[in-house]
């Protein structure tokens, strides 16, 4: 293998190795954006509400049980409710979710 295409060679590896540097930093460029924005939108995201009540399935279907508005438990068909809503469920018979206990929250026991 002679100099000259060694060196051409070592060229053609810097160039790549450039290459793959470049695409780095758009990579770090593009995550750092990404982060902000997720960041941003946390931010603007409303806080969970107090109270909350768990719908059953279908049209006029009774409610499920009523959580506090930061229960692990609380399903994906929710509907937020002020406390006064929320005393009023559990007094007419919505259940008490048993990992939140909202009846003993709003003393309803």
């Amino acid at each position: 293998m002679s100099d000259s295409s060694r060196l051409e060679m070592l060229r053609f590896l810097l160039r790549v190795q450039e290459q793959q540097l470049a695409q780095t930093r758009r990579w770090i460029t593009d995550e750092e954006r990404r982060e902000a924005e997720r960041a941003q939108g946390e931010q603007n995201k409303p806080p969970p509400p107090d109270w909350v009540i768990e719908l059953g399935i279908g049209v006029g279907a009774k409610p499920v049980e009523i959580h506090a508005g930061h229960c692990y438990a609380i399903g994906r068909r929710r509907k937020p409710l002020t406390r006064d809503q929320a005393l009023t469920a559990l007094t007419e018979g919505v259940p008490a979710c048993v990992h939140c206990r909202p009846d003993t929250e709003l003393g309803v026991l």
